[in-house]
């Protein structure tokens, strides 16, 4: 990564990658129109660019918001993971086109400046069923629009993980309000119950998957106890409970851990990638180094600290062999400190 700005690279992997999806989404808009077309033969161009990059903007949504469960439920999942950036920022190109059309048609030809009547159109802001849903609608763009500006490694580097990562997390506050602005907003006019239930089954589908990598990453959660205390040890796994070139995570004393198994050794680091706070461990071991599931990230196991020329460090852990037990100081070392490996008894 770099603090100097540098646009963004297409390789071959990327170049496929966005063909695919905007050719997903052209196909998606012509079908849609067509339909439209077809039995709705005076609607016009306006309402038709309206409704059509709304609807290919919230399937997208959906899709965005649906891609990071199924890759901790499912690796094959993992590509479409990689470049989720590309698909955020396509769905607030859309979500925009929306935004403009609506504000144009709806608020350009009065007295009052288009912007502001968004908010004074309809002023009935304590009616559930009158509520002016537009402003749900803008509110949800601006934080698109903040998240799109902002998916680049640039400010990635420059705003920390922590504070990036917490913003980009803005994204299901505005899916609420996409929800509300949809409820109250085109569902007051297509009463159709069809719509509602794709509504619903949307939702179901966004909670579903959260909830399901949820539970599973609780199920491989370990967690010390007190009672396993043994000199700031702690017991956290058995050496055959960590399959080769994978890891466990532990959390102990507030410290997410991962721990790996490579080479017949054992090592362990903080389980948060630097770059966007990927689960290290539920990554693999690839070339020698911890890579980050997420974006190929990559560690050395040993002294968590990135392959040249990239500068970022994890903590480490040091790491106790009794018997076929494995245990572990949660006292962190600094970041990028060598730690000598556990050598597992197999190998002597």
């Amino acid at each position: 990564m770099s603090v100097k700005y540098v646009p963004v690279q297409w390789n071959r992997q990327k170049k496929i990658y966005d063909s695919i999806l905007w050719g997903g989404i052209l196909l998606f808009i012509s079908s849609y129109v067509g339909f439209q077309l077809l039995f709705q033969t005076h609607i016009s161009l306006e309402t038709l660019i309206i409704r059509a990059t709304a609807l290919s903007a919230f399937f997208l949504l959906h899709l965005i918001l649906c891609i990071g469960p199924l890759s901790r439920l499912d690796d094959r999942f993992l590509p479409l993971l990689y470049n989720r950036r590309h698909m955020g920022v396509s769905m607030f190109l859309l979500a925009a086109i929306h935004g403009i059309f609506c504000i144009i048609q709806f608020h350009s030809l009065g007295d009052t400046n288009a912007l502001v009547s968004v908010f004074t159109s309809n002023e009935k802001y304590n009616s559930i069923s009158q509520f002016p849903f537009q402003v749900l609608g803008f509110i949800a763009l601006c934080i698109f629009f903040i998240m799109a500006a902002t998916s680049h490694d640039f400010w990635l580097k420059n705003l920390g993980p922590k504070f990036w990562k917490l913003m980009h997390m803005l994204i299901y506050m505005a899916y609420g309000l996409i929800i509300m602005h949809v409820a109250t907003g085109a569902f007051q006019y297509e009463t159709h119950p069809i719509y509602w239930l794709l509504l619903v089954f949307g939702f179901l589908n966004v909670f579903g998957f959260h909830l399901m990598a949820g539970l599973k990453e609780m199920r491989y959660l370990r967690v010390s106890k007190k009672d396993d205390e043994k000199n700031n040890f702690y017991f956290v796994a058995l050496e055959e409970d960590i399959p080769e070139n994978s890891a466990i995570q532990a959390l102990v004393e507030g410290e997410d851990i991962a721990i790996f198994k490579y080479e017949n050794k054992i090592s362990a680091v903080s389980n948060t990638c630097k770059h966007q706070m990927g689960p290290l461990s539920e990554g693999k071991i690839v070339d020698g180094c911890i890579t980050c599931p997420w974006h190929g990230f990559q560690y050395n196991p040993k002294n968590g600290q990135s392959p040249p020329p990239f500068t970022e460090k994890l903590k480490t852990y040091q790491l106790k062999l009794i018997g076929d037990e494995i245990w572990i100081d949660p006292k962190p070392k600094a970041e990028g400190t060598y730690i000598e490996p556990l050598v597992l008894k197999s190998s002597s």
